[in-house]
């Protein structure tokens, strides 16, 4: 087996989203379903001796030492003390704030890559508990499986999920997260649900109310994605998706949105794509810093 050239960042959605309530520190607790994509970005890795940590291809509004993939590097440099550092090179395909989880994504097979490429050796949970000081959603993907989530996300139990196709439509607007949860018509009092009960189909996104009445673009892809299958708001937006039996129902369905909305069709997954990398041998993974 060669080593891996890119590693990859896959999505994920929230099957369902509750709040059950809030704790004293003003944090909230939750119950969600996370399934992961086989769509997602990608990055390459390159070792540097010096130290220095260098991404290309972040977003352009973001500065890189705001961006959560170098915020990742430097957090495992200084948890490990390692005096290795890396040249990265990121490829985004999920779109930036869509509840997709793109930017957590990244944290975590930066983490993960950078582990194995620099041999410091960490713990699947270590690297989590890195992770979770970055990001809430960082430590499902550290983890790799499908899993139940619980607090403010980090108390995961793995589950197995239909491997199912999702239609997700992702339209442009800008949702702010934090004032969803500081927003006055939030349910913020669900009855706790069951792990089963979430896998079979209980329970709503708490979210998507308010989002689609402050955007009427998520209201009408919601709406239009319902004349299909049942459609819902992942996260706290904005993307929006709906899960097909079959890859070509969801390809139909993709193929005749309405021109301009932005979409992909993706499968569900129990396992994240980023195992695999994990189990190749270990190598430099990005072209020459000259070609960066």
């Amino acid at each position: 087996m060669r080593p891996c050239e890119r590693w990859p960042a896959p999505g994920k959605l929230n099957l369902m989203l509750h709040i059950t309530g809030r704790r004293p520190d003003g944090y909230h607790e939750l119950q969600t379903l996370f399934q992961l994509l086989d769509f997602g970005d990608e990055l390459e890795f390159r070792v540097r001796g010096d130290g220095r940590v260098r991404l290309r291809g972040g977003l352009d509004e973001v500065p890189d030492g705001d961006d959560l993939v170098v915020r990742a590097a430097r957090a495992l440099q200084q948890a490990t003390g390692t005096r290795l550092g890396c040249d990265i090179r990121l490829h985004k395909r999920l779109p930036a704030g869509a509840g997709l989880g793109g930017g957590s994504s990244d944290a975590a097979t930066t983490l993960l890559a950078l582990d194995r490429l620099w041999g410091t050796g960490l713990a699947r949970e270590r690297l989590a508990g890195i992770g979770l000081r970055l990001g809430a959603d960082v430590p499902v993907f550290v983890g790799g499986r499908s899993a139940w989530g619980e607090g403010v996300g980090e108390r995961l139990r793995p589950v197995r999920l239909p491997e199912r196709w999702f239609v997700v439509l992702t339209p442009p607007v800008r949702v702010v997260t934090a004032e969803l949860f500081g927003a006055r018509g939030l349910e913020r009092d669900c009855a706790p649900l069951a792990p089963e009960s979430a896998i079979a189909g209980a329970g709503g996104n708490v979210f998507e109310p308010l989002v689609a009445e402050r955007h009427p673009e998520v209201r009408e892809m919601l709406d239009w994605l319902s004349r299909h299958a049942p459609a819902r708001l992942t996260g706290t937006g904005a993307s929006v998706f709906a899960g097909f039996d079959a890859r070509d129902a969801a390809e139909r369905v993709l193929a005749a949105r309405p021109a301009g909305w932005q979409g992909f069709v993706a499968r569900g997954m129990n396992r994240s794509p980023v195992e695999a990398c994990l189990k190749a041998p270990r190598g430099v993974e990005m072209p020459a810093p000259a070609r960066i």
